[in-house]
């Protein structure tokens, strides 16, 4: 198993291509989370400027940008929803301030049923697009203080760092990892392995072993490079960073859609002796985890689905939620040894004594 699983990674690191690779992922990570190594408290008199509209339903904190207070927002939706009453349905203002007046009483939900009711098409949709305002100098500061109150600046950083490091190593791996069993399926070498006293157990725990090595080294550099990279902007603006942030984030959000899309392969190489047909699978599989659907209120966002090897951290930079994470991690993981075991199963039979 180990002479395997070193011959694997040791034909992997002595590739340019492996540390191409690598360049390339540092630089496309980097450029999608860079402007959040540009977050920091304002100094006195300092002011961020865009050309962007007063309220957004995304908005950052280095563009300006602070969540709406809820009674602020309601304003901001029954004012949107008054003017819609006086163009669209033709009301004069007397009758648009009486169905807002009627709706007082009810929450933001309950007043967007009552909307449909009567033929309003979609109403929750101006609430949606009031989430974030511009902020003034001292309430991004307010902002930040409180979002790093009880967590590191580098929580918040690592799970966009997950987001899209895990975004790069999919593709990545669904690449790289398609040579893993190449040269083993061809027909030759494929007959005399099975004559090799070697168990399947060993045989497979040493390629997907090999294959999920050459995936953390890839991820141990990506780590360290955005560690020190956060530790310096941190650094500048008095913010906490530890690294066990980083490593907690790749471990829960990373290393188990690797292992599971090493798992494919090795399914799909020993199904039909050859890697290939696993490649044009996978990328459907990444496609299908970064599909978006809508929620109860008609909106269309990510909201995560069963057995994604994807976790995506949409939305501003202090307001992430991970959907589905944990259980979802832990399934791909009972799949994935599944899918493991299955190989065995069919090295086993194919097995000449």
């Amino acid at each position: 198993m180990w002479s395997i699983l070193k011959r694997e990674v040791k034909n992997y690191v002595r590739s340019p291509l492996f540390w191409a690779g690598i360049a390339v992922g540092v630089l496309m990570v980097y450029q999608n989370v860079s402007p959040y190594l540009n977050i920091r408290y304002l100094a006195e008199g300092e002011t961020i400027r865009n050309d962007y509209p007063q309220t957004v339903h995304y908005g950052d904190v280095y563009e300006g940008y602070v969540p709406t207070e809820k009674g602020l927002r309601r304003e901001i939706w029954e004012e949107g929803i008054r003017e819609a009453l006086l163009s669209e349905f033709g009301m004069d203002k007397a009758g648009a301030q009486s169905v807002i007046e009627e709706m007082q009483e009810m929450d933001i939900l309950e007043a967007c049923r009552h909307l449909e009711e009567h033929g309003f098409y979609r109403p929750y949709y101006g609430y949606y697009e009031a989430g974030y305002r511009k902020g003034t100098r001292e309430e991004i500061n307010a902002y930040i203080a409180e979002k790093l109150e009880n967590r590191t600046f580098s929580y918040y950083f690592s799970r966009k760092f997950a987001d899209f490091a895990g975004l790069f190593m999919g593709f990545f791996a669904t690449v790289f990892l398609s040579v893993l069993f190449l040269q083993d399926t061809r027909r030759n070498t494929y007959e005399l392995l099975h004559t090799k006293p070697v168990s399947a157990g060993k045989y497979l725990s040493g390629k997907v072993g090999g294959g999920f090595a050459v995936c953390l080294i890839l991820l141990a550099v990506l780590n360290l490079v955005f560690y020190g990279l956060c530790l310096m902007s941190a650094q500048k603006s008095g913010f906490a960073v530890r690294l066990t942030d980083f490593l907690w984030a790749t471990c829960l959000y990373i290393l188990p859609n690797m292992l599971m899309i090493v798992s494919v392969y090795s399914l799909i190489s020993l199904l039909f002796k050859s890697p290939l047909p696993a490649v044009p699978l996978l990328l459907l599989y990444i496609v299908y985890s970064n599909m978006g659907s809508r929620n109860e209120n008609g909106i269309y966002g990510y909201y995560g689905r069963p057995l994604s090897i994807m976790v995506r951290f949409p939305g501003p930079f202090f307001d992430t939620a991970a959907p589905l994470t944990l259980r979802n991690q832990v399934f791909l993981i009972l799949a994935a040894v599944c899918l493991i075991f299955l190989s065995i199963q069919i090295w086993k039979r194919r097995r000449v004594y």
